[in-house]
């Protein structure tokens, strides 16, 4: 990982509360953990293309799945199931020495061949294979950032049974799992990183941030999801919240490329046109940073660079340039209250430079707002994943610089697809009597360490 990205991560750790409670009460061992999300997954195996990456399948993943490499709080791999591993031939082969002793939940143990099968699984195009106790990972280009890659959800190390019932080797077990509603889970007892503490958790799935809120106050659930609108005020309510570093992008993105030099002078007005600052203040409620690229400052150490500050002249010198314009069709989550009204204020703020865009919670749109997480902590790893989603061009690095990392996102950017936005944390509201669970890197929450306290009258 490239320095600079490991000095932001440090610092972001401190400034945002990656624990949720102070370390100092001893954990006990024993109750259950009640959790709610919005999220409604029908699957839980992390390699399901079909469902979507977010911060609560990244969550649910931590519970029953271990990966080879694991991140550190300030984003450096640090050894999982692979207890050591070697790179040779310029970063092209990558050896991998097994952790022994490990078992599955349902009490195979942890092999080089389970383990390379997995990695197979989720990523076909790589060529792994077992020898021995090692798993050996070798790429047509060299690859710097692998490391940061195999520490991604998705690259969790599963063991498919014939039914494809996916068995991990993380610190619960699967008790009871009804698709997209509740989730049941208890404690590895044999965990080879130690019992949780917690005897079990329940996740109520599909449950909206009001309810939620409702949930926690009731004492049904000790940790709950919030709006990031919601967490100033929340805050000053003296709720227990704790966040990530904004790792979230909130963006338009076009249904495709700029078919001509007319089209791309349009989406430049719509660019300048926008008044970022104001939507921040008033319809998020002070939260995130604004930006006006896809990657974060902390993580890139250059967003700053970037003018964010809406620009009527240059929108409207851009649109002179044409002489007829097309009303476009602006897209958003209809589930996501906050999404509605920022489209409504881009649609205004375009007004203005002489654009019409027409709001629609329709599937099909010419540009869609979408909150994307950004899938590592690492700024390469981040770009490229966001590129695949977005199909803008792919960047690699090749132990690139951060001037080398500026030039792949600013041509990324220049194809006028997408339109950054804002980056946001998720944010997370908890009980009195939760300790000691955190909020990793990725936005996602770690419960293996959280231990329920009793709360004495």
């Amino acid at each position: 990982m490239r320095r600079i990205v490991s000095i932001w991560l440090a610092v972001s750790s401190l400034l945002f509360g990656v624990l949720i409670a102070g370390a100092e009460t001893r954990p006990h061992y024993g109750g259950t953990l009640h959790v709610t999300m919005r999220a409604a997954p029908l699957s839980l195996d992390p390699a399901d293309t079909a469902v979507p990456d977010s911060f609560a399948q990244r969550s649910l993943a931590s519970l029953l799945f271990d990966t080879m490499v694991s991140l550190d709080d300030a984003g450096r791999p640090k050894p999982a199931l692979a207890e050591s591993w070697q790179a040779s031939r310029g970063n092209h082969r990558w050896v991998f020495q097994m952790r022994r002793g490990v078992r599955f939940h349902d009490g195979a143990p942890l092999t080089a061949e389970i383990a390379a099968a997995s990695l197979r699984f989720a990523n076909p195009a790589w060529n792994v294979s077992a020898a021995g106790d090692t798993v050996v990972i070798e790429r047509e280009a060299a690859d710097p950032e692998l490391l940061g890659e195999l520490a991604l959800p998705r690259n969790s190390i599963v063991k498919r049974d014939s039914d494809n019932k996916a068995n991990g080797t993380g610190p619960f077990h699967v008790v009871d799992w009804q698709p997209a509603k509740k989730l049941t889970v208890a404690a590895n007892e044999d965990c080879w990183r130690g019992r949780p503490f917690p005897d079990g958790v329940e996740i109520e799935m599909g449950e909206s941030f009001r309810d939620q809120m409702t949930a926690l106050e009731l004492g049904k659930a000790e940790l709950v999801e919030v709006a990031p609108e919601q967490a100033h005020r929340f805050s000053q309510e003296g709720r227990r919240l704790a966040s990530s570093a904004p790792i979230e992008l909130v963006a338009l993105v076009f249904a495709r490329d700029p078919s001509s030099p007319d089209e791309k002078a349009l989406r430049e007005a719509l660019g300048w046109s926008i008044d970022r600052a104001s939507m921040r203040s008033v319809l998020l409620q002070g939260a995130g940073q604004l930006t006006a690229t896809v990657l974060p400052t902390w993580m890139s150490g250059y967003g700053f660079v970037f003018p964010t500050d809406a620009d009527l002249g240059k929108a409207r010198q851009f649109r002179s340039q044409v002489r007829t314009a097309p009303t476009w069709t602006i897209g958003y989550d209809s589930s996501d209250s906050v999404a509605r009204l920022v489209v409504e204020r881009i649609a205004l703020n375009a007004r203005d430079a002489g654009l019409t865009l027409q709001p629609t919670s329709s599937s099909t749109a010419d540009l869609r707002l979408l909150r994307i997480p950004l899938a590592s902590p690492d700024a390469w790893i981040a770009l490229e994943n966001l590129a695949a989603q977005t199909s803008l061009p792919a960047a690699r690095s090749k132990e690139g610089s951060t001037e080398d990392l500026y030039t792949a996102e600013q041509a990324a950017l220049s194809r006028e697809r997408v339109i950054p936005l804002f980056h946001l944390p998720a944010t997370y509201a908890f009980a009195a009597s939760l300790r000691n669970g955190a909020v990793r890197l990725d936005g996602g929450w770690d419960l293996a360490d959280a231990s329920l306290e009793s709360m004495k009258p």
